[in-house]
C-alpha cells in the first residue's frame, strides 16, 4: 500500500505523465486556435477596409489579392479544422493536411495568373497539385478504421 502511493507521488512529476501532457498539448493547440481565429479576423477586417480602394481604381487591380487573400483564409480555416481533429481525436488525419496544402497550393496557383510566370512554374504547380489530390483519394480509400 505503501509503495503504490510512493508510486502516485512520483508518477504527478514525470513530464511523460499522460495526463500533464494532454492538458498541455490541449493548452497550445488553443492558443493556436485562438491566434488563427484572430489572423482570419484581421484578414477579414482587411478584405472590408479594401472595398473603398477598390470601388475607386476598379476592382481588376485589385481582385488578386482579394483571391489571394480568400485563399489564404480558407487555408487558415483548414489549419483551424486540423486542430480541432486533433483535440477530438488526439490524432491527425493525413487528409486535412493534404487538404490544406492543396488549398495553399491552388492559392499559389491563382497568384501565377496576375504576374509573369513560365509554364515550368505553372507545369510544377499543377503536378504538385495531381499529385496531392492522388495522394488524398488514396489516403482515404486506404485509411485503416481506427477502433477506440
Amino acid at each position: 500500500m505503501i509503495n503504490q502511493s510512493i508510486a502516485k507521488e512520483k508518477s504527478v512529476f514525470l513530464l511523460t505523465d499522460s495526463d500533464w501532457h494532454t492538458r498541455t498539448i490541449q493548452f497550445i493547440v488553443g492558443i493556436l486556435m485562438l491566434a488563427l481565429y484572430v489572423w482570419i479576423a484581421a484578414g477579414v477586417l482587411n478584405l472590408l477596409f479594401n472595398l473603398p480602394e477598390i470601388l475607386k481604381s476598379g476592382w481588376a487591380q485589385i481582385a488578386e489579392h482579394i483571391i489571394v487573400d480568400i485563399v489564404l483564409i480558407l487555408a487558415i480555416l483548414e489549419l483551424i479544422r486540423i486542430l480541432q481533429s486533433y483535440l477530438s481525436v488526439g490524432r491527425v488525419k493525413v487528409t486535412f493536411i493534404l487538404d490544406v496544402a492543396l488549398v495553399v497550393l491552388i492559392g499559389e496557383l491563382i497568384g501565377l495568373w496576375y504576374k509573369e510566370y513560365t509554364f515550368v512554374e505553372v507545369g510544377l504547380h499543377i503536378a504538385v497539385i495531381t499529385v496531392l489530390i492522388l495522394l488524398r483519394i488514396v489516403s482515404i480509400r486506404f485509411s485503416p478504421n481506427v477502433v477506440d
